[in-house]
């Protein structure tokens, strides 16, 4: 019996335990397992292969219909860690519950930010080796979040139009009444035929933990051809967390920018590629990726791939193409070119 066999029917099982059998029929089982072998050099000291499992899940999903304008939706999902004996194997992904209809749909729970989900149409490299959110996502200053006890607002699709609508009451699971630790955030996105295109803003408040930061996020994907596919994105955060120094202020608030592109030689294969820069307010702490990559679908479910990434930083920073959506996440060296060699294969189920 597979593995899938076995997660499936075990999963049916105690949901069949829990819940009447009539409601069964709205139930999903899916997941993702992602796992690749690296070679990971830090431009220094480091330079290892690795394993790594990249964001690899498995979820429930499903919906009941209340009525004809009412329908009820929920999804549980969580990460799975192959390859590592560790005691957090099962850690908590997107997890939530709504309503949806004619206005649009509202859920709570834990999940993506409209911020995070808004670099979507530029994310070529998605947990993988290269994946934009190495230049992105660095340190308190980072907005691309899954954040706790949010409510959120989506609505309706107006002529491939629409907007999301977010706010976390507090990141951390204890409330305090003097905290303010609310998050905002909000996109507004167009998903057509030939462009797809998403603007966001996210504002956090003192007390989320990282302090006070603000940021804005533009990112676009245009299809020139049917095969060939031209992305953009830009990403400004600025730091205003007063418990620091200026210095780390300044390190922190940044402009990260790049253009990519995605070619299909076939039906099933595709090369791409993506240049993006992060520059900083500081002096001394910009950095520069090159990704390029080769993915070929062996069906609708299993796809290959080979990517290899470079981080060139300037002196006082130590990024890394592989830090993010990964288990094998050796740190960088300091003003050095970091440099990583994936194979992965992934198989969606």
């Amino acid at each position: 019996m597979t593995l899938r066999k076995q997660l499936a029917g075990f999963a049916v099982t105690a949901l069949a335990a829990a819940i009447p059998a009539t409601a069964m029929a709205d139930v999903s089982i899916y997941g993702r397992a992602h796992v690749s072998v690296d070679f990971l050099d830090d431009g220094a000291d480091y330079s290892e292969t690795n394993l790594s499992s990249n964001s690899s899940r498995l979820g429930f999903k499903g919906d009941h219909e209340i009525n004809s304008d009412l329908t009820a939706f929920f999804q549980i999902e969580q990460e799975i860690r192959f390859g590592t004996d560790s005691d957090t194997n099962f850690a908590t992904r997107d997890t939530f519950v709504g309503l949806k209809g004619g206005f649009g749909a509202v859920q709570m729970g834990r999940f993506d930010s409209p911020f995070k989900a808004a670099r979507g149409p530029a994310n070529l490299f998605g947990d993988q080796v290269g994946d934009m959110r190495n230049l992105t996502r660095v340190g308190n200053a980072r907005f691309d979040e899954r954040y706790d006890n949010t409510v959120q607002y989506t609505t309706p699709n107006m002529g491939n139009f629409y907007a999301v609508l977010g706010y976390s009451a507090q990141e951390g699971e204890e409330a305090d009444a003097d905290l303010d630790e609310s998050v905002f955030s909000g996109s507004v996105n167009y998903m057509g035929e030939v462009l797809e295109a998403s603007l966001a803003y996210e504002t956090a408040e003192e007390d989320t933990g990282r302090g006070e930061r603000d940021g804005f996020r533009g990112a676009a994907a245009f299809k020139i051809t049917d095969a060939i596919k031209a992305v953009g994105f830009y990403q400004t955060v600025d730091y205003t967390n007063d418990t620091v120094t200026e210095a780390v202020r300044d390190q922190l608030t940044s402009d990260t920018y790049g253009l990519g592109a995605e070619l299909k030689v076939g039906s099933s294969t595709a090369v791409k590629g993506m240049w993006m820069t992060r520059d900083a307010d500081a002096e001394n702490y910009d950095s520069d990726m090159w990704v390029v990559g080769v993915e070929h679908k062996l069906d609708k479910a299993v796809r290959v791939y080979a990517n290899y990434a470079i981080v060139d930083n300037e002196d006082n920073v130590a990024l890394t193409p592989w830090g993010q959506a990964r288990t094998a996440t050796p740190s960088g060296a300091a003003g050095e070119e970091a440099s990583g060699l994936s194979v992965g294969l992934r198989y969606d189920f």
